[in-house]
């Protein structure tokens, strides 16, 4: 659609702002609460993303503008995801509190940097300007690795917030660097006037090369895609299962706004060379977090290792170049959060005081304790592994389609060779949790709250995957 510059005022950025006050607000009033009060920053921090919700619905566009001399943008794909981010944190959120409060860490640092991360989130979101994305790429780094470290008595998670943030950092540095030379070339940072200046510049400077390297590197880190993927199993097996939960699905919004904000619209005339470069990163994804997670032992690292492949699925969508490939892409980051949310949600369900329930032998004979849980880890389990009528055979299923449509059918076919892989793990999960023992007979203890929004999770995965065309369509009208 025609951009046009308004001058709309502060409602542009309302949902920014009311986060933004939300986070003072909630800061200052917890460092009045005791431990028995800290029920409130919980509920404060529910009603922030409420009030957030609403924001983006009173103010939602049809249209897409620009605000602020272009720093920010406004258009039907960021109201979506935003009220997917807004929506995913608060589950996260819910999911969480049992298991804090269990282990004496139910306190406000986890909201209060939850909704940092999710400010970032939003930031990036809206940018309409180079200096925007990094913005928000770096307040949602830093609000993470304060997270992975939050429990101050765990050396393990102290040790993966360290390599996160060493790691973190370099390929921030790397983005940046990207960035600037792009900028030395096309004398901009707005990604609407890019977009048209590197036309005029023409794809084969050698100067684009070099800032294409770099700007992929740092995106690809962002996702955690082969070779840059190394911070991943670490930091999911180390830091508490609360941020696990967080980092395994919120950011991965992030990244791929990230990607389609300056690849899809600043980079578009490159698509040629970054689409050459995304077809490597996501082939190496699907094969290592494929193979790799079948030897894992420790359900977070198995998931870690199936968020690296399932990032390769995404980068699919997104290599395809094409407003086909970017709804699919779309559509599976989507499909792959909601089924992320349950699957970490299940370990919490099942996790108490001195158990941690992250090993997939924890699971065992989980269907003669519960019938129900064991089948919604089960629909959890077959979705991810992309098996038909669930969510996760829609969402493969389209950005399989976006490659065939522009030709690229080895690639397409690598990809149903490495979901077939990738069914081993996840069949095996089903099978300790139908077929073995338990190893022991304490019921589970989660509380109501947790186990109704699981099952809400866990049905969700199976009627979005009956009814595929709702979500399908929302992602179409948000990327016409």
């Amino acid at each position: 659609m025609e951009s046009m510059i308004t001058n709309l005022g502060m409602h542009a950025v309302a949902a920014e702002i009311f986060l933004t006050c939300a986070i003072c607000v909630i800061l200052l009033v917890d460092v009045f609460l005791n431990d028995r009060l800290r029920w409130v920053t919980y509920a404060l921090s529910l009603a922030s993303l409420a009030g957030c919700a609403w924001m983006t619905l009173r103010y939602g566009v049809d249209e897409r503008f620009l605000a602020f001399d272009g720093m920010f943008v406004g258009d039907a794909m960021g109201d979506l995801l935003k009220l997917f981010s807004y929506g995913t944190v608060a589950v996260t959120f819910i999911y969480s509190r049992e298991y804090l409060q269990r282990r004496g860490l139910f306190k406000g640092e986890y909201f209060i940097l939850g909704l940092v991360a999710l400010l970032g989130i939003m930031v990036m979101v809206s940018a309409g300007n180079l200096l925007t994305v990094y913005l928000g790429v770096e307040l949602l780094s830093l609000s993470l690795y304060a997270m992975i470290a939050f429990d101050r008595d765990s050396s393990i998670a102290a040790e993966s917030a360290m390599k996160y943030f060493v790691l973190g950092a370099i390929s921030s540095g790397m983005l940046l660097y990207g960035f600037s030379i792009v900028y030395g070339i096309a004398g901009t940072l707005q990604i609407d006037e890019l977009a048209l200046a590197l036309r005029e510049v023409g794809v084969s400077h050698l100067g684009l090369v070099f800032a294409l390297v770099f700007i992929i590197s740092g995106i690809a880190f962002k996702f955690g895609a082969v070779p840059f993927h190394m911070w991943v199993p670490d930091v999911y097996h180390g830091a508490p299962t609360p941020v696990t939960l967080f980092i395994g699905a919120a950011p991965k919004i992030s990244s791929f706004v990230l990607a389609i904000r300056v690849l899809a619209e600043g980079l578009d005339s490159l698509v040629a060379n970054w689409q050459d470069m995304l077809i490597v990163i996501s082939v190496l994804s699907m094969a290592l977090g494929n193979i790799v997670a079948i030897a894992q032992t420790n359900l977070k690292r198995m998931l870690a290792y199936s968020t690296i492949s399932h990032v390769g699925f995404i980068l699919l969508g997104i290599l395809a170049g094409t407003t086909d490939g970017y709804q699919a892409a779309m559509y599976y980051t989507f499909a792959y959060v909601i089924m992320s949310v349950g699957s970490f949600g299940m370990i919490l369900l099942l996790a108490r005081e001195g158990f941690e329930a992250d090993r997939i032998e924890d699971f065992r004979g989980l269907n003669r304790k519960s019938p129900w849980f064991a089948a919604m880890m089960l629909m959890f389990m077959f979705s991810t592994a992309g098996v038909p009528p669930f969510i996760g055979f829609w969402a493969k299923l389209e950005v399989i389609a976006a490659v065939l449509n522009v030709g690229l059918a080895w690639l397409a076919a690598a990809a149903v060779v490495f979901s077939v892989i990738g069914a081993f793990y996840y069949l095996r999960v089903v099978k300790v949790m139908y077929f073995d023992e338990p190893t022991d007979a304490v019921a589970i203890e989660a509380g109501g709250t947790l186990r109704t929004v699981l099952s809400v999770n866990g049905l969700a995965v199976l009627a979005l995957g009956i009814a595929p065309s709702i979500l399908i369509e929302l992602c179409a009208r948000a990327l016409p």
